[in-house]
């Protein structure tokens, strides 16, 4: 059985293809989720919606406590780690991590900030040894899961080798800290135009739910493969 860890992060309540106003990004994280449900309705699931519930910000307090070796914690140190270690414990569980994370100023919006910054964990996620040989950090995570960026902009032209390519902080900022943790196997598709409302963002949202398809029958072949083997 494949486990799938979908996290939503718009701060648009509901889906642009059922309720006026509603998240591109939403819409294509769904798309992604139903066909998967279709194929495979076994599989587990598990839903986190950072953007109407997000996670708490990185505090002193939490640096203190996520720095500090579990042994030598004290009851208000866990207390202030509960929300990332549940969280972390959700990625680490999942074969494929869906993610619906639309440009917001270029970037992520800070809701899915902070679920990064929440399971960046040393010592969970990454280890770090100052008296190791050569880098004293390394990945964690070493089974093989992928992760996918389903993304929407305003503008056009995001896409590598686009007009303003330049300018799209948000598939990198996710896939890097991923990577540092071991996850790197990734895939993106984004929704483009939105703020012109004309034939081409319909074109864009049409290309974007087939790419999105296409990325979820990629990752039944493999993970259904792997998890057979």
């Amino acid at each position: 059985m494949t486990k799938i860890l979908h996290i939503d992060s718009s701060a648009r309540p509901g889906r642009s293809d059922q309720k006026p106003h509603g998240s591109h990004s939403r819409r294509l994280s769904a798309k992604f989720i139903e066909h998967w449900r279709a194929l495979r309705p076994d599989d587990e699931i598990i839903y986190r919606d950072v953007g109407a519930n997000p996670p708490a910000p990185v505090t002193g307090d939490w640096v203190h406590a996520a720095f500090t070796k579990p042994d030598d914690r004290e009851d208000w140190m866990h207390d202030v780690l509960r929300e990332s270690d549940l969280l972390v414990d959700e990625l680490l569980s999942a074969d494929v991590i869906v993610t619906g994370v639309p440009m917001y100023n270029f970037g992520m919006p800070a809701q899915m900030k902070a679920w990064v910054d929440n399971i960046v964990r040393v010592g969970k996620t990454f280890g770090f040894d100052r008296s190791r040989d050569g880098v004293p950090y390394w990945p964690m995570i070493t089974d093989d899961k992928s992760v996918v960026v389903l993304s929407s902009r305003g503008d056009y032209g995001y896409d590598p080798g686009g007009r303003v390519a330049h300018l799209n902080f948000v598939e990198g900022s996710l896939f890097a800290p991923l990577e540092y943790l071991g996850i790197t196997d990734s895939y993106g598709a984004a929704i483009e135009y939105d703020e012109f409302g004309d034939d081409r963002t319909e074109r864009s949202i049409a290309m974007a739910e087939a790419e999105t398809i296409e990325i979820a029958n990629k990752l039944i072949r493999k993970h259904s493969t792997r998890n057979a083997a």
